[in-house]
């Protein structure tokens, strides 16, 4: 390496040999095992050395990255793995990332960087409208749903204190008034985790009772609370897929001047689907909300959404300025609403997915991926295994007997490659969750992965 640039056509080299090594792993997604090689596994021993004194060649870097990796990689982009709620990334939505990458745009104020800023102004308007929420909402893009939970309830905490003459910012924590946070027993851990980094804890909570589909038991809500206090509800059970009461828990809050914050991580973009809706009843009476565009939107890692009806509140609780900051626009400041300042063009993606799907093809997208977990659970069922949940949404939970047999043919599955599917505990059973929400899935992988099932399943005993 010398103190040069490449030239523009070693530039095009090396970009357009990583574009084909890109295209020759996902041309083969379709047909590889979606576990990772046990050899390719122990092959990432090879990056485990010295660094070494002399520069290497950037195409080299990137052969070794590719031949090296690839075989260790899970093949979450593909079409059958159901680990997780994640979805593979869109083409377009893969190509804008990319595009967003090459711009290198440090998206915090719109006067250094309009275009990304404007796209990101854009696609939060898009997804208001989509998902049905207040309109004039404020929003942050963010890495995930558990910093998108960061974001919405450190508004939250700002409401609520300053309803009660407490200003959290500048004072914090120390000698507030005490807030009241109200959860489901079924609440993921993701948001207990953004409760303890905000300073109400992890355990100071109280845990509100659930049913036999995790949803929260409105009549289970505490009888008396007293501002300020944020309740937290759930659209999408990461287990089971169900929902919870969205309008009554509001109408419950609102009577005890209580917040409302959803955790919507895949569950919000039910309000996107016609034949779903209903899931995400009342969903425009809560204040803030967080979700993911790595799940059901299937825009690349990493992509986390929240909303927040009272943007100055939002603003308030994230806004940074400095005298060499070029802060003053007639546009909308990222930084204004996000923990970071320094940060990507994350909504780009975003934008992207959403022009090329447009709002029936969002639709179309979670309505295909809550037929094919509805056909999963008919097929399984038919093989003589055990369905737990009501399959509302892309959830499905199966057992194959006794909890020594199911821990085996999830394994077994594993190891098979045909699909990938994890282990959970839910309400005392061991079971195998199946989360459907890829682009890429067909019902022809459906129909393949039930082969598997019934394959491994048949040659497994207790």
């Amino acid at each position: 390496m010398s103190d040069s640039k490449p030239s523009q056509g070693e530039l095009r080299s090396l970009l357009s040999g990583t574009a084909d090594r890109c295209l020759e792993y996902l041309g083969s997604l379709d047909d590889r095992p979606v576990t990772p090689s046990p050899e390719g596994i122990a092959g990432l021993s090879a990056f485990d050395v010295p660094l070494q004194d002399a520069p290497m060649a950037a195409e080299q870097v990137i052969e070794m990255l590719y031949r090296t990796a690839t075989p260790a990689t899970m093949a979450m982009a593909g079409p059958r793995f159901f680990g997780f709620v994640i979805g593979g990334a869109l083409p377009v939505a893969l190509a804008a990332d990319w595009l967003t990458s090459t711009w290198d745009q440090n998206t915090g104020l719109y006067n250094s960087t309009p275009a990304t800023s404007f796209l990101e102004e854009m696609a939060l308007r898009w997804l208001v409208d989509v998902l049905g929420l207040p309109s004039g909402c404020a929003g942050a893009f963010v890495t995930g749903t558990t910093v998108a939970h960061i974001t919405a309830l450190s508004a939250a905490r700002h409401v609520v204190l300053d309803r009660v003459g407490w200003n959290v910012e500048a004072d914090g924590l120390f000698h507030a008034p005490p807030v009241t946070v109200v959860v489901s027993a079924e609440a993921h851990p993701t948001l207990l985790k953004a409760l303890g980094v905000i300073g109400f804890g992890r355990k100071r909570v109280v845990a509100v009772p659930t049913d036999g589909q995790g949803r929260m038991r409105l009549d289970a809500l505490p009888s008396t609370v007293f501002e300020p206090t944020i309740v937290c509800a759930q659209l999408g059970n990461v287990n089971t897929g169900a929902c919870d009461p969205l309008r009554g828990i509001c109408e419950w809050a609102r009577e005890r001047g209580a917040y409302v914050h959803v955790d919507g991580a895949f569950g919000l973009w039910s309000a996107a689907a016609p034949s779903r809706r209903f899931l995400a009843d009342g969903i425009e009476l809560a204040d803030s909300w967080a979700t993911d565009g790595h799940k059901w939107l299937n825009v690349p890692y990493d992509s986390g959404i929240a909303f927040v009806r009272d943007g100055d509140a939002l603003r308030a609780a994230m806004s940074v300025s400095a005298e060499y900051l070029p802060t003053e626009s007639a546009h909308r400041n990222p930084s204004d609403y996000t923990p970071e300042l320094s940060r990507r063009g994350r909504g780009v993606a975003i934008w992207a997915a959403m022009r090329s799907l447009g709002k029936s093809g969002i639709a179309e997208l979670v309505e295909r991926n809550c037929r094919q977990a509805r056909d999963f659970a008919a097929g399984l069922a038919a093989q003589g295994h055990t369905i737990h949940n009501d399959v509302v949404m892309n959830q499905v939970l199966v057992s194959f007997g006794g909890p020594e047999r199911t821990r085996k043919v999830i394994a077994a599955l594993q190891a098979e490659g045909t699909l990938w599917a994890g282990e959970t505990v839910w309400h005392g059973h061991v079971a195998m969750r199946i989360s459907v929400s890829s682009w890429a899935t067909t019902d022809a992988d459906v129909q393949k992965s039930l082969a598997a099932i019934e394959r491994v399943a048949g040659r497994s005993t207790a």
